[in-house]
C-alpha cells in the first residue's frame, strides 16, 4: 500500500446528451482544463459501450473478459483520472443495469450516452500522482512521485 493526502480543488460539472462519446468527452475536458488528478462519479444512461467484466482467472498479468453492451443502459459509476505523459488515463468502474439485470464492469471503450449522463468531478490536489505502465501486472497503475 502507497498514498498520500491532497485537498479537493476545483469541481466540474459535466453533462453529455444522447450519441455523445462519454469516454473521449471526458479525457478533451481533462486535458482542455489540465486536470492531472482527479476523481469523478457518473450518473445516467449508456447506449454502447466496450467493458471488461473480470479476469478468467486470477493471475498477473490478467487475462481480462470483454463484453459489448448495447442498448439502454442505467449507469452509476466512480472513477479517476490520472495521466500517463500526454495523456489522461481514465479508470471507471459502473453498474450498467437493463430491465433489472445488472452487470458491474470497467468501463474501456466505445461509450455512447443514451439519453443523458452527468458527471460530477473533483479535482484533487496536493498529489503528484500518474498512471503508467506497470508491466509486472500488465496495466495501468496509480503510481506517486
Amino acid at each position: 500500500m502507497d498514498y498520500r493526502t491532497g485537498t479537493i480543488n476545483r469541481v466540474v460539472t459535466i453533462r453529455f446528451d444522447e450519441g455523445d462519446d462519454f469516454l473521449g468527452g471526458l479525457r478533451e475536458v481533462a486535458m482542455r482544463e489540465n486536470i492531472r488528478c482527479a476523481w469523478f462519479f457518473v450518473l445516467g444512461g449508456l447506449r454502447e459501450a466496450e467493458v471488461v467484466t473480470g479476469p478468467r482467472e486470477p493471475v498477473m498479468p490478467p487475462d481480462p473478459v470483454w463484453k459489448a453492451i448495447s442498448g439502454a443502459r442505467e449507469t452509476l459509476g466512480a472513477g479517476s483520472i490520472y495521466w500517463e505523459g500526454d495523456e489522461p488515463r481514465i479508470h471507471l468502474h459502473a453498474a450498467l443495469g437493463h430491465h433489472g439485470e445488472t452487470i458491474t464492469a470497467c468501463v474501456r471503450k466505445g461509450t455512447r450516452v443514451y439519453l443523458v449522463l452527468e458527471v460530477c468531478l473533483m479535482e484533487i490536489s496536493g498529489i503528484d500522482a500518474s498512471r503508467p505502465w506497470y508491466q509486472a501486472g500488465g496495466f495501468n497503475r496509480l503510481t506517486f512521485a
